[in-house]
């Protein structure tokens, strides 16, 4: 039953935009990173530290992009 669902167009359509939705974001920064509470209290200093985050998850993204490149151009 779950198949049949999950193989409809309507099915389709969940997976497909959750593919796309920052789910695997979190997931990483968790898993990968190590990441499982805030050290700071208070909405501003949160905010601060997600945006901490973000920007390091972003560069290490980056850094993996640049390598991959580099590597595909020394071959």
């Amino acid at each position: 039953q779950a198949r049949k669902k999950l193989r409809s167009e309507e099915g389709y359509a969940l997976s497909v935009r959750r593919m796309i939705e920052p789910e695997s974001v979190f997931g990483q920064l968790k898993n990968n990173r190590g990441f499982r509470r805030f050290l700071l209290r208070g909405l501003l200093k949160v905010s601060l530290e997600v945006g901490w985050l973000s920007l390091a998850h972003n560069l290490l993204k980056k850094a993996a992009i640049d390598q991959n490149k580099d590597m595909a151009v020394q071959e």
